[in-house]
């Protein structure tokens, strides 16, 4: 099973599960676009196996591109993990205190953004599509975290996974206005005459967003993977009937 680590040391594991055609559905990780769900909880399960933990510990939710995020306790634990109708409703970010608990988001040119914080073991994941850019889940999140969690956001690390690269995120004007109206959004696009497109880097905006929310900018990490142009990626934009990435974290207890 092809899986890319971000981080693993005494306090954190972090990564994200690539496509990989010697695997069920190309090790698919999302029930919601499937052909058969038990290859979907297989791989699943090799994943909690490479990560020395059990498929009850995931916990999923049934992401809609919103900016709504859910802290999650140890009620919450294997939500989602072997069937859609258990997984946190309508959210699109997920963070917890709570050790030997792996947090998911899943993913197909979208940015995935998996955070933690190294002072008190806050973790975190958020799918920021360019929806969920332009209504600012991630500075919205931080901010939460900040004012009712009361974190120093020079505390935070963030790891961007693989995405959609600017070369390859072609958007109509109504898109372009939308990150336009950002207002700190300019540097991330450009205009290509011969096509009448607009290209926006999806990553690095959210990474701006990050920065905005007063996390150093040397604690930012971007994976350059283009997931429309790697074979090892998921792309929606290439093909409709893609599957989806698994982007995770986990504390270790």
């Amino acid at each position: 099973m092809k899986t890319k680590i971000y981080v693993n040391n005494d306090q954190f594991i972090t990564g994200m599960t690539l496509k990989d055609e010697s695997e069920f559905e190309n090790n698919n990780m999302a029930l919601h676009v499937c052909e058969n769900p038990k290859d979907i909880i297989e791989n699943r399960q090799k994943l909690a196996t490479s990560l020395h933990c059990k498929l009850d510990d995931f916990v999923c939710a049934n992401q809609t591109h919103s900016a709504n995020s859910h802290r999650v306790t140890l009620a919450d634990k294997g939500r989602g993990a072997k069937q859609l109708e258990t997984a946190i409703v309508d959210t699109d970010a997920l963070y917890t205190y709570e050790p030997n608990l792996l947090l998911c988001s899943f993913s197909a040119d979208c940015v995935p953004v998996i955070f933690y914080n190294v002072v008190n073991g806050l973790i975190g994941v958020v799918h920021s599509g360019w929806q969920g850019t332009i209504k600012e889940i991630t500075p919205k999140l931080f901010e939460h975290l900040v004012q009712d969690e009361q974190c120093n956001p020079s505390d935070f690390h963030v790891q961007i996974g693989a995405a959609l690269s600017q070369d390859k995120f072609e958007v109509d004007k109504d898109v372009y206005v939308k990150f336009k109206d950002l207002g700190y959004a300019d540097e991330f696009m450009y205009y290509n005459d011969k096509t009448n497109k607009y290209h926006i880097d999806n990553q690095k905006t959210v990474k701006k967003q990050c920065e905005l929310a007063g996390i150093p900018s040397e604690q930012i990490t971007i994976d350059q993977t283009c997931t429309y142009l790697n074979p090892d990626g998921f792309s929606y934009r290439q093909d409709k009937q893609s599957g989806r990435h698994l982007s995770f974290i986990m504390k270790k207890g």
